[in-house]
């Protein structure tokens, strides 16, 4: 086994990337469909370590802490980019958009029991490959997996949902460019004027009106604020664990930006540098996206029993259906509509940070949505796994009821 250092793991991280940005630039249909540079640099390394790992029985171990600081040094950004006025403009079209979401939920965790039924399988690994995996991510694969080893008393559960967590990670990535692509097509519109969805409100991570500079003073200090963000949250998770606000530790992150940023704002008048926390957090998430899919265990996949695969296949195929006829009309058939619809592929099969990935990856191409960067976030940070959780309690009195 070749384990990997910080300065290692972070070394090969640039590589990936810098290999993605050549590979989407001179591959048309990677350009085309809109695929994101970490999802195309990291599988292909995440390629090359399993053919090294069946022909030579190497693995490669990479800094998970590194991993995890930098995912929450992105959601930390979001959080700062935030102010509590563009939330509540936000009202409408999230509580939607959230309505939406929980009803993927619903569709992912029905289909899954009905299939693993259909293919005479124990209906507990269904939900496996359900929401659990899916919109649940590894944390939330790894936590459930636990649960339904001890009351099911299935095999490999744990493996299995980090199997399920991979497929859906790769799949969230590569779909949600396609699906706007389509949409796009669909919508004859091929590109947005700047101002076209422009309201008044601000969104760091599109085209904010206010703008500084980015210099030494403006890099130190998002740097500073990046860092409350992380010490604070990390405390918060702490004395959280355990009791009903227990909650992943990215979200304490994002809230503590949320309160510092909208704190600095109104009581100390002080404008943050936009375009700092912009390109900070945009590292963060490259970063993240780079070592998590170059971290991936694909003979894991390849070890999948079929019927659990087949699950996995149908589930995309439900996916890439509900984002285009359910979550595209739901929020409006416009072009925001079109961005949010390549998030909710994103964080319906793998993580808010693919979603945002995803979104990034579209409106690069085609102008930016003020309303899907503001949304997304908070949907995928904050809601959607409190919502997981209980339509799980739910569906686990059903499988239950199936034994």
């Amino acid at each position: 086994m070749m384990i990997f250092d910080s300065y290692e793991t972070l070394t090969l991280a640039g590589f990936v990337l810098l290999l993605g940005y050549f590979l989407v630039k001179r591959i048309r249909i990677l350009n085309n469909f809109n695929i994101p540079e970490p999802v195309v640099g990291g599988f292909i390394v995440a390629v090359v370590l399993t053919i090294a790992y069946q022909v030579w029985g190497i693995q490669f171990t990479f800094d998970k802490e590194l991993q995890t600081t930098m995912m929450l040094v992105f959601f930390s950004s979001i959080g700062l980019s935030a102010n509590f006025s563009r939330l509540v403009k936000g009202g409408k079209p999230l509580i939607i958009f959230l309505i939406v979401a929980a009803g993927l939920i619903f569709l992912q965790n029905s289909v899954g029991i009905l299939s693993a039924l259909a293919l005479d399988i124990d209906p507990a690994y269904g939900l496996i490959a359900s929401s659990v995996s899916l919109t649940g991510g590894h944390g939330t694969g790894a936590a459930w997996a636990d649960t339904l080893t001890q009351q099911f008393g299935i095999q490999g559960a744990t493996e299995l949902a980090m199997a399920c967590a991979t497929f859906g990670l790769v799949s969230g990535g590569i779909i949600g460019g396609p699906v706007a692509s389509f949409l796009l097509k669909r919508s004859k519109k091929e590109t947005v004027l700047e101002d076209e969805n422009f309201d008044d409100v601000q969104e760091a991570f599109e085209k904010p009106v206010y703008r500084r500079k980015i210099n030494t003073r403006s890099i130190i200090e998002t740097v500073t604020m990046i860092s409350i963000c992380l010490l604070v949250g990390k405390f918060l998770d702490v004395q959280a664990k355990g009791t009903a606000l227990q909650l992943p530790t990215f979200v304490w992150c994002l809230f503590t930006g949320v309160v510092m940023r909208n704190s600095i704002a109104h009581i100390c008048k002080f404008k943050a540098a936009d375009e700092a926390i912009d390109v900070l957090g945009t590292v963060g998430l490259s970063i993240f996206l780079a070592i998590a899919l170059m971290s991936l265990k694909l003979w894991e996949l390849a070890g999948l029993a079929l019927p659990v695969f087949a699950i996995l296949i149908l589930q995309v195929v439900v996916m890439i259906t509900y984002s285009i006829f359910i979550t595209y009309r739901a929020m409006g058939k416009d072009y925001d509509a079109i961005v949010l619809s390549a998030g909710h592929c994103g964080f319906g099969l793998g993580a808010t940070p693919t979603a945002v990935a995803n979104m990034q990856s579209v409106t690069s191409h085609f102008g930016p949505s003020h309303k899907a960067f503001l949304i997304v976030p908070m949907v995928g940070a904050f809601f959607i796994d409190l919502i997981n959780a209980s339509s799980l309690k739910i569906f686990l009195v059903i499988v239950h009821a199936l034994h």
